[in-house]
């Protein structure tokens, strides 16, 4: 179950639960509606979300983030380090957004017994390939959700793995291309590659054998 932070179906926390294994990104926002059980926190390890997360302590004290037993950095560092100059003449504004906190986070991994993943280049360079065919346009990087998903299918599915999303509202930042990844999504359901856990769902999830919702 791969649980990005927008809204949940009402009634889905037990479902969600009761998968073998549960992906949150950043500040775990989906728990609560979105069931409490957080194996793999994705984290966004670049920029100023990087920032926030490593600073301060909150995120480190996160109540889904103490129960994750991996932490996954989406953002590969030599991705971003090609990417900072081309930035710097685009969008001058978004001059930290290749900030690198990578180690930071493997620091973290680290000292509180967490194993530590970190996404290859190949993954994002294969998302940017694939959301060609879904009319992009302009953007800056697709979203940590869709590297999420992406590095789950290429490298982390096994064949009789079923994989649904929740909580992606495929909405956000101006800078990804959230239309064409909507599009993308939606044709690795239909190509049977990924289920999507939402309101028109909801009742077929609830129906089978291992899932109790309440």
């Amino acid at each position: 179950m791969i649980v990005g932070n927008g809204p949940v179906p009402q009634r889905a926390a037990a479902i969600i639960d009761a998968a073998d294994l549960v992906i949150r990104f950043n500040d775990c926002r989906s728990c609560g509606a979105g069931g409490q059980k957080t194996d793999i926190v994705a984290v966004c390890n670049t920029g100023r979300p990087a920032l926030a997360m490593l600073g301060g302590g909150l995120w480190k004290t996160n109540a889904a983030v103490r129960q994750a037993g991996e932490i996954w950095c989406v953002r590969a560092s030599d991705t971003f380090r090609v990417l900072r100059p081309q930035l710097a003449a685009s969008h001058p504004d978004l001059d930290d957004l290749c900030d690198d906190y990578t180690d930071g986070f493997r620091a973290f991994a680290k000292a509180t017994g967490r194993a530590f993943h970190t996404v290859a280049a190949s993954t994002h360079e294969g998302v940017d390939a694939a959301l060609k065919q879904f009319d992009a346009g302009a953007y800056v990087v697709p979203s940590s959700g869709m590297i999420a998903i992406a590095e789950v299918l290429a490298h982390w599915r096994r064949p009789d793995d079923r994989v649904v999303l929740a909580g992606f509202g495929h909405a956000g930042w101006e800078w990804h291309p959230f239309a064409a990844e909507r599009r993308y999504v939606d044709d690795l359901i239909s190509r049977g590659r990924l289920s999507r856990l939402d309101q028109n769902t909801l009742s077929a999830f609830a129906q089978e054998p291992d899932t109790h919702v309440p």
